[in-house]
C-alpha cells in the first residue's frame, strides 16, 4: 500500500467532490429548473434542463456525493414534489431512516433503529430546542415549505458540534445571494380527511395549506433577503379502540374449565376531532460586501395549536362486569371440557356500568430561534468565522376529563355488552342494551366511583438554548492534508417542565345536562354500538364543577423539575486529500473534547414532607472521528467512518427529583434498624457513549442515479437503563429525615433510578438504489425508482438485565420503495415506507412517558401532478395528494404478543388538491 500527495487532479477525479451541499441545497427551495451543459458525440453543446422530481433526485445525489461524511440528503424540490405536511415524512424516506406516527402523522425520527432521543436536531448548523419532555425534535413543528434541503450525517466529523449517537439532522434554509435573481412561489392547497366529522360541534373534516416564499437581491447583489411563510389548517379525525389489559382468568361456564385464559379488562371506544393549525415564519439577510467578508442573520417562528373533542365511553369487563355468559376462545388447548390458555374474543357481558367520557385535550406550541453568523477572510488561506444563536420552545396543554353515566359508581342501569374481539387486532363489535343517547337515563356524574367527577392537567414545558461558536480554517497543503480547522463552541440550555392537576368534583351529583347544552348526538357505529350523548364540556365545566388541586402527590411532584447545563466544546479537524493506490482519497480526521456541567433542581419528597432538592455534576469526554472517501473508480466511491460518538441523556432523567423512606423490611431482632431507600431521577448521568465503525460503498451513474450499500457496528461503552445503585442518603439528601421513630443506623440504601451500565452492541446493514429507468430502455423515459433496505440488530437490554424489551424505536427490517414518472408536464409519484414493530415511546397515563410494543405498519401515500411548460399558464402547476392511501391503521399491544391489542387506531386517507405557481 502506498500514500502520495495528489495536487493536480483531473476534472472527473475532483472537480465533482469540491461543489457545496450547501450552496447545492440553498438553491432549491424555489427555482424549479437548472441547466447542466453535456458534450454530446458530435461536440457541439447541447443544453439541457432538468426540472421537478429529477432535479431534486439529482440535487440531493450531488449532496452525498461530495461529502465527506456518510450521509443522506433530501433537496427542495423532493419536499415540495411529495404529499408532506413536515418534514418528517419525508426524511423518513431515506434509507436507514424511521418515523413514529402520532396523531396519525410522522413526528418523531428515528436513524439506524434508534428512537429521536439518539440523534441531534440542527437548523442551518446550531442544535435546536424541543417541545417535547427530552430533546428529541417534534418535526411536524417544522414546514417543509421552509426549508431548502436537509442533510443526515451518519457519521460525525470534528467540526460537527453537538452530534448524536444515532446520526444528526441538519435542517436548511435558503442563502439568498445564492439564486441568479428575483424569485416568488405561492402555493395553495384544499384537505380533506375521509372519515367526516366525527364529532358534532367539533373539528370539520375539511382543510388548508398555504405558504409564500420570496428571495431578491440588492445593492449589486451584495444584499440578499428571503421570506418565507407557510400555515397548515389540516383537520384531524379518528377511530379509537384501547383495551385496559388481558388479566388470566380461571373458572367455570356451561359446563366447561378455563384455565389461565386471557380476557379483556375493559374497553375504551371514542371519536376524536382535533383542529391543527401551524404557522411558520422564515427569514434570511445576507450582506457580502466584498469576498473576504459576508454575514448573515437567519430566523425562524413557529407556532402549533391543536384543539381536539374526544367523546365515547370505556367499561370494565374482567375488571368490572358482574358475570360472563357465551365465551368463545381462540388459540388455546383443548383437552375434554378444559381450555386452557388463549384469549377470549367473544362474550356477553353482563353487569356491566360504562362511563361515558367528554375529553378535551388544547395544546400550544411554540418555538423561536435566530442566528448570526460572519465570516471574515483574512488571507488566501486563512478564514474566520462567528456564530451567535439562540432558541426557545414553549408547550403548554390543556388535557380536561369530564364522565357521565346512569348513575354514582354503585348505582345507576347496568348493560350486558355483547363483545366480538377479531382475532390478531382490529376494532371490536361490541352490541348493547341501554339508549345511551338518552339524556334523562344519561347524567353528569362519577359513574366510575373514582371518587371525581373530572380531571384536568395542565403540563408546561420550557426549553432554551444559548450558544456561541468561534473557529479558524487554515488551507495549506502538508503531508496529506489539505487544510486545518478549529475552534471552541459554548452552549447554555435549560428545560423545565411542570404538570399542575385538579380533581373536578360536581356542584351537584348528578346534574342533568340541559338542552341548551346539547348537541346532535355522537356515534361509534364502526364499533358497533349506536348514538350517545353528545354536550358542550367547555359549557359544562364552567358551570357545574368546582376544581380540587391535587396537591402533595408523589407523581405530579415527580413531574416538576428544571435541568441545566452548559457545554463547552473544542475541536479541530484536518482535511485529508491524497491518493492510495494511485487513486483520489479524501476526508478528515478530527477530535472533540466536550466538557459537561450540568445540574438539576426539583424537590426530594418524604412522606407527605418536600423540599428543594439540587444536585449535578461534572465531566469532560473526547471523541476522535475519522471519515475517508476513496474513489475507487470515477464513479465509485469506497467510504470509511470511525468515531466515538455519544448521546445526553435525556433530560427527564436527569431530574434531582427524590423520594426516600426506610425500608422496614429490614428491621429484625437483632438491632438492625432498617436502611435507606429511595427513587428518582439522577442529575449525575454520563452519555450514551459507543465506538463505531462504518462502510460504505456506493457507484454512480453520473448524477442520474446511485446503488450504494453500507455496514455499521456500534460497541456501546456505556448505556443508561433504570437500576437500584448504592446511594450515601446523608451526603446526597444532607440529613434525611426518618419515617417515625427508626432510624436506620447506616447512612447507606438502595437508591432506583437511571444509571450509567456498561456493554452491548448494535449493527446494520442498508442498501438504497436511486435510477431513472431510461438507463434500462429508452421506451421507460421518464420513468424512475428509489429503493432502499435496511437491517438493525441489537445486543443492548435499555430497560436493564432480564427485560427483553428492545431499544425503543429499533425495527430490525424497514423498507421504502418510491416510483415515479414525470415528462411532457406531467407527474406522478407513489411512495411507500414498510418498517417491523417496534417498542415506542408514547404518552402514557398522567401524561408521562411510556413505552409499548407497535405493530409492523405500512404507509402509502400518492401524487399526481401537470405543471404548464409554456403559455400564459407557465410557472403554474396543479397536483391531487393522498395520504395514507391504504387508511394503515395505528396498532399497539401488549407483551409483545400481537394478540393482545392494546390501541387500535384509524385516521383515514387525507385528499389534497392545490396549485402551485413560481414568478
Amino acid at each position: 500500500m502506498t500514500l502520495s500527495k495528489n495536487k493536480h487532479g483531473s476534472v472527473a477525479d475532483h472537480a465533482a467532490f469540491r461543489i457545496s451541499p450547501v450552496a447545492i441545497g440553498c438553491t432549491l427551495l424555489i427555482v424549479s429548473a437548472a441547466a447542466t451543459a453535456q458534450t454530446a458525440a458530435n461536440q457541439q453543446l447541447e443544453t439541457v434542463t432538468v426540472t421537478g422530481i429529477r432535479k431534486g433526485i439529482e440535487a440531493a445525489i450531488s449532496v452525498k456525493r461530495n461529502s465527506d461524511s456518510i450521509v443522506e440528503a433530501i433537496s427542495a424540490e423532493d419536499i415540495g414534489k411529495l404529499p408532506d405536511s413536515s418534514i418528517a415524512e419525508s426524511i423518513a424516506r431515506l434509507p436507514g431512516l424511521t418515523a413514529q406516527r402520532v396523531n396519525g402523522r410522522a413526528q418523531e425520527v428515528q436513524i439506524r433503529g434508534l428512537a429521536g432521543q439518539f440523534a441531534t436536531t440542527l437548523l442551518n448548523g446550531r442544535e435546536q430546542v424541543s417541545t417535547g419532555d427530552n430533546r428529541s425534535a417534534e418535526f411536524d413543528q417544522y414546514p417543509s415549505e421552509l426549508l431548502s434541503g436537509v442533510t443526515i450525517y451518519k457519521t460525525p466529523d470534528g467540526a460537527l458540534v453537538g452530534q448524536g449517537l444515532s446520526g444528526t439532522i441538519d435542517l436548511q434554509t435558503v442563502r439568498p445571494l445564492a439564486f441568479a435573481g428575483r424569485t416568488m412561489a405561492v402555493n395553495l392547497r384544499g384537505e380533506k380527511n375521509s372519515l367526516g366529522r366525527l364529532n358534532p360541534g367539533a373539528a370539520g373534516d375539511k382543510g388548508s395549506r398555504f405558504s409564500f416564499s420570496y428571495v431578491d437581491q440588492f445593492a449589486d447583489r451584495t444584499v440578499g433577503i428571503a421570506l418565507g411563510y407557510a400555515r397548515l389548517d389540516s383537520p384531524n379525525q379518528n377511530n379509537y379502540f384501547r383495551n385496559w389489559g388481558y388479566p388470566n382468568f380461571t373458572g367455570s361456564f356451561g359446563g366447561k374449565n378455563y384455565v389461565d385464559v386471557r380476557v379483556p379488562g375493559g374497553v375504551q371506544l371514542r371519536n376524536e376531532s382535533a383542529s391543527q393549525v401551524r404557522n411558520g415564519l422564515m427569514g434570511v439577510l445576507q450582506w457580502k460586501p466584498s469576498k473576504e467578508f459576508e454575514t448573515l442573520v437567519d430566523v425562524y417562528h413557529s407556532t402549533y395549536e391543536r384543539n381536539a373533542v374526544q367523546r365515547g365511553f370505556e367499561a370494565g369487563l374482567a375488571w368490572g362486569a358482574q358475570g360472563l355468559n357465551n365465551p368463545v376462545v381462540e388459540g388455546g388447548t383443548t383437552v375434554g371440557n378444559t381450555i386452557t390458555g388463549g384469549v377470549l374474543t367473544q362474550g356477553d357481558y353482563v353487569g356491566v356500568k360504562p362511563v361515558l367520557r367528554h375529553d378535551l385535550n388544547d395544546r400550544k406550541d411554540t418555538i423561536d430561534a435566530i442566528g448570526w453568523n460572519s465570516k471574515l477572510v483574512l488571507s488566501p488561506a486563512l478564514t474566520v468565522s462567528g456564530d451567535l444563536s439562540w432558541s426557545k420552545a414553549k408547550r403548554n396543554e390543556s388535557i380536561l376529563e369530564l364522565y357521565a353515566g346512569t348513575g354514582p359508581g354503585g348505582s345507576g342501569a347496568t348493560d350486558t355488552f355483547k363483545v366480538v374481539l377479531p382475532v390478531g387486532g382490529g376494532l371490536p363489535s361490541i352490541t348493547a342494551g341501554l339508549n345511551y343517547a338518552d339524556p334523562a337515563l344519561i347524567k353528569l356524574v362519577d359513574s366510575g366511583g373514582w371518587g371525581q367527577a373530572g380531571y384536568l392537567k395542565n403540563p408546561e414545558v420550557t426549553d432554551e438554548i444559548k450558544s456561541a461558536r468561534l473557529s479558524a480554517k487554515y488551507s495549506h497543503d502538508f503531508a496529506f492534508f489539505s487544510g486545518v480547522e478549529g475552534g471552541l463552541n459554548f452552549t447554555q440550555r435549560e428545560k423545565a417542565r411542570n404538570v399542575p392537576e385538579w380533581f373536578l368534583d360536581l356542584k351537584t351529583s348528578p346534574t342533568t345536562i340541559p338542552a341548551s347544552m346539547l348537541s346532535a348526538p355522537n356515534s361509534l357505529g364502526y364499533a358497533g354500538l349506536g348514538d350517545f350523548i353528545s354536550y358542550d364540556g367547555r359549557a359544562a365545566q364552567a358551570q357545574f364543577y368546582n376544581l380540587r388541586a391535587n396537591l402533595g402527590n408523589k407523581d405530579i411532584i415527580n413531574k416538576d423539575w428544571t435541568v441545566k447545563e452548559e457545554i463547552t466544546t473544542a475541536f479541530a479537524k484536518a482535511d485529508i486529500d491524497t491518493e492510495l493506490l494511485g487513486k483520489p482519497l479524501r476526508g478528515n480526521l478530527g477530535v472533540q473534547a466536550v466538557h459537561a456541567d450540568q445540574k438539576s433542581n426539583a424537590f426530594n419528597i418524604q412522606g407527605s414532607t418536600t423540599s428543594p432538592s439540587t444536585y449535578g455534576t461534572k465531566y469532560t469526554d473526547w471523541l476522535p472521528s475519522l471519515n475517508l472517501a476513496w474513489q475507487v473508480a470515477a464513479n465509485q466511491n469506497l467510504r470509511f467512518g470511525i468515531a466515538r460518538q455519544i448521546t445526553r441523556p435525556r433530560m427527564d432523567d436527569m431530574r434531582s427529583t427524590n423520594t426516600y423512606s426506610v425500608d422496614l423490611t429490614k428491621v429484625n431482632d437483632k438491632g438492625d434498624l432498617g436502611e435507606w431507600k429511595g427513587d428518582g431521577g439522577n442529575p449525575a448521568l454520563k452519555p450514551w457513549k459507543a465506538d463505531a465503525i462504518d462502510l460504505s460503498y456506493e457507484y454512480y451513474f453520473g448524477n442520474k442515479g446511485y446503488v450504494s450499500v453500507a455496514a455499521y457496528y456500534k460497541d456501546l461503552k456505556t448505556y443508561i437503563y433504570k437500576q437500584k445503585i448504592n446511594v450515601n442518603f446523608v451526603d446526597r439528601f444532607g440529613n434525611p429525615t426518618a419515617t417515625g421513630t427508626i432510624t436506620p443506623t447506616s447512612p447507606n440504601g438502595l437508591f432506583e433510578t437511571q444509571a450509567n451500565g456498561t456493554g452491548g452492541s448494535m449493527s446494520g446493514a442498508e442498501l438504497a438504489v436511486s435510477l431513472p429507468l431510461q438507463m434500462v430502455s429508452n421506451v421507460l423515459d421518464g420513468f424512475g425508482v428509489q429503493l432502499s433496505y435496511a437491517y438493525v440488530s441489537s445486543k443492548i437490554s435499555p430497560f436493564g438485565p432480564g427485560d427483553s424489551r428492545p431499544l425503543p424505536g429499533l425495527s430490525p427490517n424497514t423498507y421504502n420503495l418510491t416510483a415515479y414518472y414525470e415528462k411532457y408536464g406531467f407527474s406522478a409519484r407513489v411512495s411507500t415506507r414498510i418498517r417491523d414493530g417496534f417498542v415506542g415511546e408514547v404518552t402514557g397515563f398522567g401524561a408521562d412517558r411510556a413505552f409499548e410494543y407497535v405493530k409492523k405498519e405500512k404507509v402509502t401515500d400518492l401524487q399526481l401532478g401537470y405543471e404548464f411548460q409554456s403559455g400564459m399558464a407557465k410557472g403554474l402547476s396543479v397536483l391531487f395528494q393522498v395520504n395514507n392511501l391504504g387508511n394503515e391503521p395505528y396498532v399497539e399491544y401488549y407483551n409483545n404478543d400481537i394478540t393482545q391489542i392494546k390501541q387500535y387506531t384509524k385516521y383515514g386517507k387525507t385528499y389534497l388538491f392545490g396549485v402551485n405557481y413560481k414568478f
